[in-house]
């Protein structure tokens, strides 16, 4: 990749950004631990979409010691609906390490950070340059098109050591006195002008001058990037199983997809009617009336559940079998499922018929 154009990109960048920097709330006072929280919950989710989880988080757990020893269920549940729930389980692993290490003091540099658990360079990157003022580079993906761009590269984008070109590109030009506010700069250009998806606004651009896509018109080709696998799909059957007063939710295994979440009881395939009322038999309900429900999909990265649903309505919770009780699997007023237990977006289209809201929408309702 030749990266001559990038040499003169610092100037006029850091002027457009002086003018048209967003008002973030984890901008205000970018310490550590701020700007630590708000990049990992910003990896695959919109800003908009973040603001007040960060807001929520942010009350509930202020600093290192905190969310060290936040329980688990309550550590999920502030992170309901955003998804990637390993990224919050790392996070706890980093500051109970940071208590034993440091005191809860997150480190100071580049490399202490990047041996922390669920911090990669491009995090790293982030808190070292925007909280401690040091000079190295935070490239995702919205850098990295940027570069591609203005450098009019076709090499492909998910190559690690495109990637590292790129780092050690922006190493060599961004100012040694504001790093922070450099990496700040090209991530806004990435998400504001020169955008992931459709045109970007070239008319506005401050570097429009030097990008060698913008002037040629590359920038449809551009950035490259290797075909993704085929994610592979899934039948699911997903069952609301419910009395007047309660419903079933169950404890995912503590590995793999979804660990450790709850979930409503579901099963491979899409089941008949007289399959679906022999599991929820095999639950130990027994079950009064059944009702289809309409079919949902959720998209996880390398997985496409494809879900039918169906609603059960049982016998009161005192006629339960207790013998075929499985120990994950609960009997509970929905309410308390709301307020306490952290169910993934992927069961959004069937909890509706339990009453009761998941994540964002939850929040909202009760503002």
């Amino acid at each position: 990749m030749d990266t001559t154009g990038l040499e003169k990109i610092a100037e006029p960048l850091l002027s457009w950004f002086g003018q048209h920097a967003r008002v973030l709330p984890w901008r205000e006072h970018p310490d550590a631990y701020r700007v630590w929280v708000s990049e990992i919950m910003l990896q695959q989710t919109r800003v908009e979409a973040v603001k007040p989880y960060f807001a929520r988080f942010m009350e509930a757990l202020p600093d290192v010691a905190a969310l060290a020893a936040c329980p688990e269920d309550q550590l999920l549940k502030l992170w309901e609906g955003l998804g990637y729930y390993n990224r919050v389980r790392n996070m706890q692993k980093a500051a109970v390490r940071m208590m034993e290490e440091s005191g809860g003091v997150p480190p100071a540099t580049y490399e202490e950070l990047l041996a922390l658990p669920g911090i990669g360079s491009y995090t790293a990157g982030a808190i070292a340059s925007i909280a401690y003022g040091q000079a190295v580079p935070a490239v995702d993906g919205n850098v990295l098109r940027v570069v591609s761009r203005i450098c009019g590269s076709c090499e492909d984008i998910t190559k690690q050591s495109v990637k590292k070109q790129v780092e050690q590109a922006l190493k060599r030009v961004m100012p040694q006195e504001c790093p922070g506010t450099f990496n700040q700069a090209m991530m806004e250009l990435g998400a504001m002008v020169c955008v992931p998806n459709g045109a970007p606004e070239c008319e506005r651009c401050p570097v429009r001058s030097i990008c060698a896509a913008g002037e040629s018109g590359a920038w449809k080709q551009i950035p490259v990037k290797a075909a993704k696998k085929p994610r592979r799909v899934e039948p699911r059957t997903v069952l609301v199983i419910r009395d007047q007063e309660h419903a079933a939710v169950q404890k995912r295994p503590d590995a793999g997809l979804l660990a450790g979440l709850y979930e409503l009881p579901n099963f491979e395939g899409h089941l008949s009617q007289e399959e679906a009322l022999a599991q929820v038999r095999r639950l130990g309900f027994a079950p009064i009336r059944i009702q289809p429900l309409e079919e949902a999909k959720h998209i996880f990265s390398h997985i496409e559940w494809r879900m039918a649903g169906y609603l059960v309505l049982v016998e009161e919770k005192e006629q339960r079998n207790k013998a075929a009780c499985d120990q994950k699997l609960l009997f509970i007023e929905p309410s308390r499922t709301e307020q306490e237990y952290p169910i993934p977006a992927a069961f959004a289209s069937y909890v509706k018929y339990l009453h009761i809201r998941l994540g964002q929408e939850k929040f909202e309702a009760e503002a």
